[in-house]
């Protein structure tokens, strides 16, 4: 296994999401674009492919870019919907970053003439 491999294989989100102390007091909002995320298909095992679209305004954390890059391809041997990946990469930051507003985004490349965006946007979601 190479090095990339295998710090993917292992990667812990748990404990290798780093996070770092949000330095300004002011509202801002952080956009990330990551075109390469995949998974493999649940049902049939078949990759899927998505670019996730991430923003949001941090309160007291930010999410340090090589970490958030490494959770991303994470998901690469994982079978997994594409509802449950993208809902799943909200809790997590959500719940580590605990940002004043976030809205994730994860756009599929169509596969059997079926394109599949989700979006889950904090100031539409009910807690």
């Amino acid at each position: 296994m190479k090095y990339g491999e295998e710090i993917i294989a292992n990667f812990d989100v748990e404990k290798d999401l780093e996070i770092w102390p949000n330095e300004h007091k002011r509202d801002y909002v952080i956009k990330m674009t990551l075109p390469e995320f995949s998974c493999l298909c649940p049902r049939s095992g078949y990759p899927d492919y998505a670019t996730i679209y991430l923003e949001y305004t941090p309160d007291e954390w930010v999410v340090e870019l090589k970490a958030i890059k490494l959770y991303i391809n994470a998901f690469r041997d994982r079978h997994i919907s594409h509802e449950n990946s993208a809902n799943e990469i909200y809790e997590v930051l959500e719940r580590k970053l605990k940002p004043k507003w976030m809205k994730i985004t994860a756009d599929f490349n169509p596969r059997g003439n079926v394109h599949t965006v989700i979006e889950i946007d904090s100031s539409l979601v009910t807690k």
